[in-house]
């Protein structure tokens, strides 16, 4: 065999062509739904695609010794989970601002940042389904959101990583307390043993969350364009008027969260960077699931520069920047709660531009 016809796998071993396309037929379907299990182990996109090539990199230099006595797919959720439960030796906890334990904040004092925290992230579809996330498999699509709703990662952010890891593995990917085991490498009464202890800390089963696009109503579907509107337009009281009496704003790094209409009234309306209509371009998206806004706002000072100049088409001069990306809770036909994030890297693993031009008029 010449030197061409073997890859080196990085142990000194060789991988033939032929191991080559097994492999990648064997596992690169995975991909999407490791990224989700990852996610859910840790509670980080940018941490969750790390990981998964970690998993890729373990199991290809692995390969030429898999044996079989598992499924493929149970054998990379082995390495995938055993390489976040080994990541999550060195972290805390990434929170919401509603799980830091202190009271709702007052929305007429101004906001504080606190990146000291290890916040929470979204997780863009994107990178579960890739470019093609519009045209998913609706049955793909309904298994890999599973349990990725930010309520749901949220809340298995308060269990120590090894129960986390049972009560994903067998909750939401429904393996057996036997594949468990095999999956951490430990046995079935321990499994199930932390599977109890799991469940006394989180309850019965995994919190409830907001519907996930694939099981909004007509009449949801309709509630969260109709928030996208009211943001286009700048119109306060419409953007609160889809909500809930309780629904809940959260806005990491800003440490507070914020609870009723009237404060998230008060708190669009005092301390939002935007002032009127057409501050504002929405890009409906999804996250986590879930139905999602990524909202860029006006640079009026680049107005400001170009008004001297009547020669630009005005429309080409308004530019938007990319501003939060926020993921809606949507149940019983209202918005329950919003989570806006400000991290520009949102905007980059969504796919989406740092930069809108266009006209500054908000859609009809």
């Amino acid at each position: 065999m010449s030197a061409d016809q073997v890859t080196t796998r990085g142990d000194g071993a060789m991988l033939t062509p032929e191991e080559e396309v097994a492999f990648e037929k064997a596992t690169g379907p995975l991909r999407g739904e490791l990224i989700a299990h990852c996610y859910r182990m840790l509670g980080s996109a940018n941490e969750a695609e790390d990981l998964v090539q970690e998993t890729y990199l373990r199991a290809w230099r692995a390969f030429h010794s898999f044996e079989g006595r598992s499924s493929v797919r149970t054998w990379m959720y082995s390495i995938a989970t055993n390489s976040c439960l080994t990541a999550l030796r060195q972290q805390s906890r990434r929170p919401l601002p509603s799980g830091l334990g202190q009271p709702p904040g007052d929305p007429h004092e101004p906001v504080q940042e606190d990146r000291s925290i290890p916040w929470l992230e979204p997780l863009p579809d994107r990178l579960v389904f890739g470019q093609g996330s519009a045209s998913q498999d609706p049955a793909d699509a309904v298994v890999y959101t599973e349990g990725v709703q930010l309520a749901v990662v949220a809340a298995l952010q308060d269990l120590p990583p090894r129960q986390r890891a049972v009560l994903v593995l067998r909750e939401v990917l429904q393996l057996s307390a036997a594949e468990t085991a095999r999956v951490l490498e430990c046995t079935v009464a321990s499994a199930n043993s932390a599977l109890q202890r799991a469940r006394a800390t989180i309850g019965d089963g995994l919190p409830e969350a907001g519907r996930r696009v694939s099981e909004l109503s007509e009449r949801e579907r309709e509630v969260f364009a109709e928030l996208c509107d009211a943001f286009e337009r700048y119109d306060v009281p419409a953007v609160v008027g889809v909500m809930t009496e309780q629904a809940t704003w959260q806005m990491p790094p800003f440490d507070r969260f914020y609870v009723g209409r009237a404060d998230i009234a008060a708190l669009i309306g005092t301390q939002c960077p935007a002032s009127g209509p057409a501050d504002f371009r929405i890009l409906p998206i999804f996250c986590n699931g879930q139905p999602s806004m990524a909202m860029y706002l006006r640079d009026h000072d680049h107005d400001h520069d170009h008004d001297h100049d009547h020669d630009h088409d005005q429309d080409q001069d308004v530019i938007y920047r990319a501003f939060q990306v926020c993921v809606v809770d949507v149940a019983q036909d209202q918005v329950q709660g919003v989570v806006g994030f400000f991290d520009p890297a949102v905007f980059a693993q969504a796919g989406l531009p740092e930069v809108l031009v266009g006209s500054g008029a908000p859609p009809a």
